[in-house]
């Protein structure tokens, strides 16, 4: 019965998100992204309170553990896609329809992963160990200041489609493609969407198996990881006005993930409660946004 009714419901979130902000014509502003991520989580919030009605409470816990987490990792993913708009040098008009359906492929992406990470684990459960040790080093990487480098012209879909497809150097507003002479030709923002998607693909690799440690429930991943997805857009224009003020938030992320994948690595030995999981996750998260704000970092003189 859920995924009967979730289904529609993400179709009806996303037409609904398309109506309300493509179809302006006025900028996404900061007071516009704020209240459309406000909207996000209050969707979501909604929703686990529905799940904890229909299917209970630990279902639920599971879910806003799993919401949480994928949420927070999803803010690298919104660094990064500001360097990918950057470097490809995307008109502001052009930047939503590239993460809209940057989102909606990605959507898909990580259905078709998560199904196939459940399916690997419950069938080779030593994978959890696997995982959890990718976890503890890409913390521990964080922790150190590893970025992800993002080089758009090695990544080989982007390689593959422009030799495949002639690409224009000039935007056509919102269109992927248009005709000329007879045939098709591509746009840049068509490399951006291929690059979006791959590279959101690449971060599944580490925040998918971090939900995995929270729950195997195909339902209570996907929604989780659905929710936070979906709001990424919004989540985009809003950190890109407030970026200064979350100088430590890599640091939090860094602790978090180590610490899910050292829950995975200690699976068998020992279980942690999810409520426990959860105020964990949420303190981490509060105490280093908490520090951006209070005492932000010395800036460099050059």
């Amino acid at each position: 019965m859920g995924w009967i009714l979730f289904g529609p419901l993400v179709l009806a979130l996303l037409a609904t998100d398309l109506i309300l902000f493509h179809r302006d014509p006025r900028p996404v502003d900061l007071r516009r992204s704020l209240q459309a991520t406000a909207g996000w989580v209050a969707l979501a919030l909604s929703f686990g309170g529905l799940v904890a009605y229909t299917l209970g409470v630990t279902p639920a816990m599971e879910f806003f553990t799993g919401y949480v987490i994928e949420l927070s990792l999803s803010v690298d993913n919104v660094f990064v896609f500001a360097v990918l708009l950057r470097y490809f040098a995307v008109p502001e008009k052009s930047q939503f329809p590239a993460l809209f359906w940057g989102i909606i492929g990605a959507l898909f992406l990580r259905a078709l992963f998560i199904f196939t990470g459940i399916t690997l684990i419950n069938r080779f459960h030593w994978l959890i160990y696997i995982f959890g040790a990718l976890l503890v080093y890409t913390g521990i990487k964080l922790l150190k200041g590893g970025e992800a480098k993002v080089e758009p012209d090695h990544n080989p879909l982007v390689q593959i489609a422009r030799k495949l497809i002639p690409i224009t150097p000039d935007f056509h507003g919102d269109r992927f493609f248009f005709r000329e002479k007879g045939r098709w030709i591509g746009t840049p923002l068509l490399l951006v969407l291929i690059a979006l998607g791959t590279t959101d693909l690449v971060f599944a690799i580490d925040s998918i198996p971090a939900i995995l440690a929270i729950t195997r429930d195909p339902f209570i991943v996907l929604t989780s990881n659905a929710f936070a997805v979906l709001g990424l857009r919004a989540l985009y224009f809003a950190i890109a006005g407030l970026i200064k003020l979350f100088a430590y938030l890599n640091i939090g992320l860094a602790v978090i993930l180590s610490f899910i994948g050292l829950k995975m690595l200690l699976s068998g030995y020992i279980h942690l409660p999810i409520p426990w999981t959860l105020s964990f996750v949420l303190s981490v998260l509060a105490v280093s946004i908490i520090a951006s704000i209070l005492r932000p970092p010395a800036k460099s003189h050059s």
